[in-house]
Formats: C-alpha cells, structure tokens, sequence
C-alpha cells in the first residue's frame, strides 16, 4: 500500500535527537499512512546511522538544506510531502489537519504556525511575529513545517539549491503563479537552541535583518556568512 504521507526530514549532526522525532512522527494520529525519509547533509552519515535500524528510509547528499529535501522528495512515495526540522514537533492531529487543507485543490502549499518549546515571555513575541508575518505575506518559513503535494512540488522543480532561504524562495515561487499557501492555525513546537546558543535579541534582529537584504535583493551566497 502506497502512503498517503511522506515526512522528509533534513539532518546535520541531530544523532541525539532523530530518534526521538522518528518516534514522534510514529506516534501521530493516522500516521499508519505515513513513511519517513532521512537524508543527512554529513557525508559520515553520523545521524542516519543512528536513524537507520529505525525502519526509515536514509539517504546522503551534500549538505545544503534545499538539496536534502530534495533528495528527500525524489526518494518519497506519498502523496503529500512534509518537511519537518528534526527539533519541530507536530500537533497530534497534524495529518488530519493537513489533509483537510489540501482537500481544497486551489491551495498548493501550507504551512503551521509557530511556537518555540520555552515559558520566556519573549518567545510569545516572537510567535507573535512570526504568525503576524506569515498571515500577511503569506510565506511561511521552513521551521513552520511545509507541505505540499508531491505533484506540484515536481511542478515547481523544487527547492533551489541555494545556501539559506530556500524556503522563502520556494514559497516566492508558488506566489508568482498564483498558487494559495495555507497557513493552519495550530502550531508546531520548534526547540529554543538556536536563540538560546547565540541570544534571543542578537538571532531575532538578524534574522529579521536578514530576510529584510534578502528581499532587497541580496543574494543568499553572501546572506550565508551571518549564518557562520
């Protein structure tokens, strides 16, 4: 039996956190219809080592986000692809709550909201933001969880292969043809790390500063170098 649903999940250096989401995803309501693909950006394979007597499907690719879900997706038999970010975790009725959005056939792609795995008052700011700006300029980021089905991904030949922004980009894409993103009003459950490891005001000025260049017209080959 083919699945209905194919959760790809890009990995650098989560050996202590894949199985745990593998688990998780498991554990979703009617994820019986769902496989699970791995594909790990370190050409050790350190993730999918520990992923791989999992049952799931693993792959190899060079790093680069954009180029592992896409390999991801070459590799998926289900109908609706879900790129997941190992530290997200999906609300229980996640797949119900996808399939119901997809059964309106003018929407190409969606997306969750957002919220960030802390009781610090500042993180409900950000989840704030973040909802704001995805209702408003509907495009979701990829900590959001985006799905589409596996037919208009093909369609819109997938994510470029570029250093950062591949999400933004991709959804820029669907916008130009017309395409309906649709965002769920639940929410994902991404971790903390990232703010906590390099500071909440100092990662959340820079992203926003980020995207700002981006959207101005500078090129992700030189938006990467914030990132290192």
């Amino acid at each position: 039996m083919m699945p209905k649903f194919s959760f790809i999940i890009p990995v650098w250096n989560e050996e202590a956190i894949i199985s745990r989401m593998i688990e998780h995803v498991r554990n979703l309501s009617a994820s019986g219809g769902a496989e699970i693909i791995v594909v790990d950006g370190d050409p050790a394979g350190r993730t999918i080592k520990v992923a791989r007597h999992m049952g799931v499907k693993t792959a190899i690719s060079e790093k680069g986000r954009g180029n592992q879900m896409n390999i991801g997706a070459s590799l998926a038999a289900g109908e609706i692809l879900i790129f997941l970010h190992a530290d997200t975790l999906l609300p229980p009725d996640a797949l119900e709550l996808i399939e119901t959005a997809m059964e309106d056939s003018s929407c190409i792609a969606g997306a969750f909201d957002l919220a960030i795995d802390s009781a610090r008052p500042v993180f409900r700011l950000i989840e704030k933001a973040a909802s704001l700006r995805s209702r408003m300029t509907r495009i979701p980021y990829g900590d959001q969880t985006i799905f589409i089905r596996k037919r208009d991904f093909r369609d819109l030949g997938g994510f470029n292969n570029i250093p950062v922004m591949e999400d933004v980009e991709f959804m820029q894409r669907i916008k130009k043809r017309k395409g309906k993103i649709c965002i769920i009003g639940r929410a994902v459950l991404t971790s903390p790390r990232r703010w906590e490891k390099e500071g909440i005001v100092y990662t959340t000025l820079r992203n926003w500063l980020l995207i700002a260049l981006y959207f101005c017209g500078v090129k992700p080959e030189k938006l990467i170098r914030f990132y290192r």
